[in-house]
């Protein structure tokens, strides 16, 4: 597995090894060794969700504090733009995005950590999205920060995107920071 430190410390990006012949694949997704030896998790993933979207459709920006939340992202069909931001208010980067096409079709996998925000659009006519979740989900302890935040800036690869209530009305950015069960 290829393994890519990227620019905002804790995010990586992944791309498993491929075997291919007359029968079809098979990669190695996750290895809790490999990840570990290369500083990306120590821990184990306690939970999986998949999630099914149409294009346009644009999830985020969520995170969880209570427990903190990491995820390992992969899109198993289809394709979508994945965005990770650093929302740790004691970190260097806060404030900062990171984002890229993820799909089937690249393989690539993002694991963002506890203290960032996450979401996603799709830019083919699906996706199926996996997630792999470094603590089990909790509704009380999770929040949502405006996809659209001009404070955050993130450059979306959709107009006019299909966005839940919830999305609609998340917390400005700003409002999140002084939030004071943020994580530092």
């Amino acid at each position: 597995m290829q393994i890519e430190p990227l620019k905002i410390p804790g995010l990586f990006l992944m791309t498993p090894k491929r075997h291919d012949d007359a029968r079809g694949f098979f990669m190695e997704v996750y290895r809790h060794d490999v990840l570990k030896a290369a500083g990306v998790y120590d821990g184990i993933f306690v939970q999986q969700n998949h999630s099914y979207s149409k294009k346009g459709v644009l999830r985020g920006l969520h995170t969880q504090w209570d427990p903190p939340l990491g995820k390992l992202i992969r899109i198993i069909n289809g394709a979508a733009f994945v965005v990770a931001v650093d929302i740790r208010k004691d970190s260097k980067t806060c404030g900062e995005w990171f984002g890229m096409e993820l799909s089937a079709e690249n393989q690539k996998q993002l694991f963002v950590p506890s203290g960032f925000a996450s979401g996603f659009c799709v830019t083919l006519d699906v996706a199926e999205v996996e997630y792999h979740y470094t603590a089990y989900y909790n509704p009380n302890g999770e929040g949502c920060i405006r996809y659209d935040d001009p404070s955050i800036g993130i450059d979306w690869p959709v107009t006019n995107p299909i966005v839940s209530e919830r999305d609609k009305v998340g917390m400005l950015f700003q409002e999140w920071l002084g939030r004071s069960s943020v994580i530092a």
